[in-house]
Formats: structure tokens, sequence, C-alpha cells
């Protein structure tokens, strides 16, 4: 395996990683708010205070596959690099989102619209890359530079809100 692509894997790695740690965390915010209910078994509903917790947590395990599929979709067939910038950038998002979720609801929402895209950009950038490889295939053109240089310039894109 090429040195150079097994690097770009280990920071896709290293992102993934990060992002089950992030799970793990929520979880445990969930049992310790399941806790101070004095419950013994695990229920959906308790108080409010419970409910907001369950809830953040529910929403981000639902959009977890997704981003996990596009992020490793985007570094295989894009650039590592970049993507693996915007996995960064999304779980600094997903932690701004639960956070915010237990504020007041309109405290998620800035969260929420910066997760959907860089969800957005790591869905263009695992297209582009998978249409660079029929392309290659086809007719032998690759565009592989050209993506590189584009996802890279944009990827700092996604700093701004």
């Amino acid at each position: 395996m090429d040195n150079d692509i097994f690097e770009n894997l280990v920071w896709l790695a290293i992102v993934t990683l990060i992002s089950v740690i992030q799970n793990v965390s929520f979880a445990f915010k969930v049992e310790h708010e399941a806790k101070h209910q004095n419950s013994k078994s695990f229920q959906r509903t308790g108080s409010p205070s419970f409910e907001k917790v369950y809830s953040a947590n529910q929403n981000c395990v639902d959009a977890y596959p997704t981003f996990l599929a596009l992020l490793w979709c985007a570094g295989v067939f894009c650039s590592q690099a970049p993507a693996a910038f915007a996995g960064l950038i999304y779980l600094f998002v997903r932690q701004k989102y639960f956070v915010g979720y237990l504020g007041e609801q309109t405290q998620s929402t800035p969260g929420y619209i910066f997760g959907k895209r860089i969800i957005f950009f790591l869905f263009l950038m695992s297209v582009a890359g998978i249409l660079n490889y029929f392309l290659v295939a086809i007719f032998g053109s690759d565009m592989e530079k050209y993506l590189k240089t584009i996802s890279g310039t944009v990827s700092a894109l996604l700093l701004i809100p």
C-alpha cells in the first residue's frame, strides 16, 4: 500500500475514532440523566432534562451512519485530507448541536444547519470521486488532481458560518 495513501487513511480512521468517543460521551450523558431520575430501568420518558438529552443523543445517532459513509466515501474516492478536515468540523458542529439542544431549541439550529452543509460537502466530494473513477475506467481521463485541488480549497470555506 502506498505510504501517502496510508497516512491519509489514518486521518480518516482518527476522525472515525474521535466520533466514536463523542458518541460514547453522549450515551454517558443520557445514562447520567437517567440515573438522576432514580429509575432502575431505562425509560424513554422522564424529566424534561432527560427528554432533551435523550432526544439530542437520538438525533446525533440517527445522522451518524450517513456521516460515516460519506466521510469514508469522500476520503477514499476523492481526497482524504479535506474529507478528514470536514469530518473534524462536523464533529465540532455536532457537539455544538448537542449542547445547544440542551438549552433552548433555537440554540441548536445553527449547529444543525452547519452540519447539513458539511454533510452536503462530503456528499459532493463522494459523487465527484466516484464519477472520476468511472471517467478513468471508461474514458481513461483522470481528474484526480483537479478534484483534490478543488476539494482542498473548498474545505477551507466550510469554516465560514
